[in-house]
């Protein structure tokens, strides 16, 4: 019996009618409730705590505006050691961080926006296990080998992402914002952000750059089913790096500055799924020439 006649046995062991198939489905959907309510308990009762640490970019921001101010030159590495905390910020005198809310119920939703977010991310390998057992069965066995290593990837390259936000683009898009602040004639325009409005361009970078990260991952399943080739996806490398600005310049705030930070990674993110489908290739190709010479 070959290995396919094997999978194709596995598999049709594994068949089962409608009704099973639709009370296994709700009682992983099950699962995957619980421990969504679970984490997002659990968020929301750090969510003070979650707010603060993601205050912190911009709270490094404003030190370094303060000490420096708006005319005054700030080291890129400074700004990124200081958000990480491998660098004591500058001293501000009396003045503190100040976020404003102007509505009644606006930190209460803010929190529960935020739990949300924390309670999809910490039940994802949850919700990733569940969905992997429920369709795993109807995979061949060299499918289910292949699928595993996606899941791994795919969380690893969204923090990935999320990390760069984080430590490097937030900074300076709040030193960008802080900057634009406008004085003169007795008449003062700075920035005072909103809890909820800092907490949703957070949110909005946070899925941008790691959504965007995932092409890797994309490009790597469209190719294993023989969708696209290396030698095509090398070819049109000059339609790709035109796409990609155009996505950095729509997903992140209008400055150069962001946008480069997403494109840069966003080409190099392509030229390793070039790398990747290639490898594919050379394997299929083993794996046709080893089945060749077995008949």
């Amino acid at each position: 019996m070959t290995h396919l006649d094997r999978d194709d046995a596995e598999i049709e062991a594994s068949r089962a009618p409608l009704m099973d198939h639709l009370i296994e489905l709700r009682k992983r959907l099950m699962v995957c409730v619980v421990a969504f309510v679970l984490a997002f308990i659990l968020c929301f009762a750090f969510a003070s705590h979650i707010y603060l640490f993601l205050v912190k970019p911009y709270a490094a921001a404003f030190a370094f505006f303060q000490s420096v101010g708006a005319h005054g030159g700030v080291s890129p590495l400074d700004l990124i050691l200081g958000t990480a905390g491998l660098k004591p910020l500058p001293t501000i005198g009396a003045e503190e961080v100040k976020l404003i809310y102007t509505a009644p119920l606006e930190i209460l939703f803010t929190k529960m926006k935020l739990a949300a977010l924390g309670g999809v991310f910490i039940a994802f390998p949850v919700i990733a296990y569940q969905l992997y057992r429920f369709i795993a069965p109807g995979l061949y066995r060299n499918e289910r080998g292949a699928f595993l290593p996606f899941l791994v990837a795919a969380p690893l390259l969204f923090v990935l992402g999320a990390a760069l936000v984080y430590y490097v683009m937030l900074p300076f898009v709040m030193w960008f914002s802080l900057s634009q602040g406008i004085s003169g004639d007795g008449i003062t325009a700075e920035l005072l952000p909103k809890v909820s409005d800092y907490l949703s361009l957070v949110t909005a970078l946070v899925l941008a750059f790691g959504f965007c990260f995932q092409l890797p991952v994309v490009m790597t399943l469209i190719g294993m089913a023989g969708l696209i080739s290396s030698e095509l996806m090398a070819k049109g490398r000059r339609y790709a790096i035109v796409a990609v600005v155009v996505v950095a310049a729509v997903v992140t705030p209008p400055d150069p500055v962001s946008q480069l930070m997403l494109a840069i990674p966003m080409v190099l993110l392509y030229e390793i799924s070039i790398w990747c489908v290639r490898i594919i290739e050379m394997r299929r190709k083993k794996s046709d020439q080893a089945s060749d010479a077995a008949a």
